[in-house]
């Protein structure tokens, strides 16, 4: 053995016959054998387990690393791992979900599911222990906290790992990981947080992030230069990452982020917390949470499955994370402001046009509606309030001069900015304008059109223009590998700077231009004035 791996014949553990070498690294707790992909010729380390089994004592509450007491087991990744999934019944497809509240089948759901990918370029992982580690590069799903995997958006890495290669280096080391979805990692409130950890889901992307600080190395990464990356839930979990614990704890667990579309609801409010957890507790049949930790896996998961499946209003998911005293002391935006938060970190963030289209009420077409949607979204909210963002911010003026010809469009901008594209622009003035942001404006540029661009592997119905999408993934290997997105052959991209610059990502054209998010509505947000 060298260090902590070692190269076995594959199938020999099994008494298998010997077919090729593939390499198993010793994590102290498991011995974590590879496969092998010939043609991007890197190793996969898939479904890694980095936290204990979140259930028992554990269900609800903060997750524990691998015990390290027993025997190591032996794993080859070959059994799919996925965090159970639930879904709104808003959306159109899935509207019989509360009457049926049958939860579809899925054979890689369970309940213990706190395991990473780990996928490395053959030259970089055969070099561990005797040369330098390289880059790495984190991902966090996205999926409104109630869906998602770390694979079900990113099926793979090697069109990213390619691009980190494009100018003859060694390339990354790229980690997907999972994290408990709907209840099972987003219950919060007074009462629950009596016995039970609100956030548990940034808890175990937490835990994540500090595997990789202890393990990397053993696959060549190097632990003092990772970039985390989120979309959507990803990016508002990464958002939350930069300023946990209000930036009291030192340093997080890693030096860079690059934070796409960060979208959660603000969900200050201890009544609507509680409101929610109340929910829970009747629907599961139950009168507290320890009853809640001795129900079976298949009750529980019924109990999210309608839990989420009723989430109200319109486009809303019911997880989220929340401004929980501890994790979160107050919104990201809050923190940002105030200069609670890792001042250390390199930033690269960006957002898409309509961000809000797919989540705004389509019923919502007049005033009454309009700040009825206000009063659910923000159940603490004063007349006041409700006032300024329906008549100052967002006003009923179709005329275009706001930004806006239509109710549709009026809902679509109210949504957009405050639950997604403002949050970018919060990062920017948090960093002294000493970022790089862009806008990803493809057509239609809906929430999560960026996706297949930031996980090209060649042709696909998702991507309008090949060439964007390999120019997009060399910005952002380009920035985990250097702290910049520009390189040789690439379209300038500038700074953020005084005049709020951001990159345009086109399907024509990139080129600079003024943020559309550095406005007087983004500043009105910040301030968590609706709380």
């Amino acid at each position: 053995m060298l260090g902590s791996k070692v190269l076995l014949l594959a199938g020999s553990i099994l008494g298998v016959a010997a077919q090729a070498p593939l390499p198993v690294v010793d994590l102290g707790y498991e011995l974590h054998q590879a496969t092998f992909n010939e043609s991007g010729q890197y190793y996969n380390f898939s479904n890694v387990r980095y936290g204990a089994p979140p259930v028992g004592q554990l269900r609800f509450s903060a997750p524990a690393p691998p015990s390290t007491n027993d025997s190591k087991i032996f794993n080859d990744g070959s059994t799919a791992v996925t965090c159970f999934q639930a879904i709104p019944a808003w959306t159109a497809s899935t509207a019989d979900w509360v009457v049926n509240a049958t939860p579809p089948a899925d054979p890689t759901a369970t309940e213990d599911c706190l395991f990473l990918d780990v996928m490395v370029p053959q030259t970089i992982f055969e070099a561990a222990g005797q040369a330098p580690g390289v880059p790495v590069m984190v991902w966090i799903h996205g999926g409104g906290y109630t869906l998602g995997s770390k694979t079900l958006y990113s099926p793979s890495a090697a069109g990213l790992i390619k691009a980190s290669q494009a100018q003859g280096g060694d390339g990354i080391v790229w980690v997907g990981l999972n994290y408990r979805l709907g209840a099972f990692g987003w219950l919060s409130g007074p009462t629950f947080q009596a016995s039970g950890t609100a956030n548990a889901g940034l808890y175990d992307q937490r835990l994540a992030l500090e595997w990789v600080q202890q393990h990397i190395a053993k696959f060549g990464g190097d632990p003092s230069q990772v970039t985390v990356i989120g979309e959507s839930a990803g990016g508002g979990s990464v958002l939350h990452q930069i300023t946990a614990f209000g930036g009291l704890k030192g340093p997080v667990p890693f030096q860079q982020a690059i934070v796409q579309s960060p979208g959660f609801q603000m969900t200050p409010s201890a009544t609507l917390q509680e409101s929610i957890y109340n929910s829970f507790l009747t629907i599961a049949g139950v009168d507290n949470l320890d009853e809640a930790r001795n129900l079976s896996t298949q009750d529980l998961q019924l109990a999210n499955y309608k839990l989420v499946g009723s989430s109200y209003p319109y486009g809303s998911f019911t997880s989220n994370p929340v401004v929980d005293g501890a994790f979160a002391p107050a919104l990201p935006g809050q923190l940002l402001l105030h200069g609670q938060f890792d001042h250390s970190l390199r930033i690269m963030a960006g957002h898409n046009i309509l961000e809000g289209l797919e989540f705004m009420n389509p019923f919502a077409q007049n005033e009454t509606s309009f700040e009825d949607t206000l009063r659910l979204y923000f159940p603490t909210i004063t007349d006041a309030e409700v006032e300024y963002i329906s008549y100052t911010l967002y006003p009923p003026v179709f005329d275009g001069s706001v930004g806006y010809t239509t109710p549709t469009g009026r809902s679509e901008l109210m949504i957009t900015e405050a639950f997604f594209t403002c949050n970018t622009n919060f990062l920017a003035r948090a960093y002294d304008n000493n970022v790089f942001n862009y806008i990803f404006s493809v057509p239609p540029s809906l929430h999560g059109d960026d996706i297949a661009y930031t996980y090209y592997n060649g042709p696909s119905a998702s991507v309008k223009n090949d060439t964007l999408a390999v120019i997009m993934q060399e910005y952002f290997t380009n920035f985990v590998i250097t702290s910049n997105p520009n390189g040789a052959g690439l379209p300038a991209f500038p700074t953020y700077g005084a005049s709020a610059t951001v990159l345009d990502l086109n399907l024509t054209t990139i080129g600079p231009i003024p943020d559309n998010v550095a406005n007087e509505r983004c500043l009105w947000w910040q301030k968590g004035l609706y709380a």
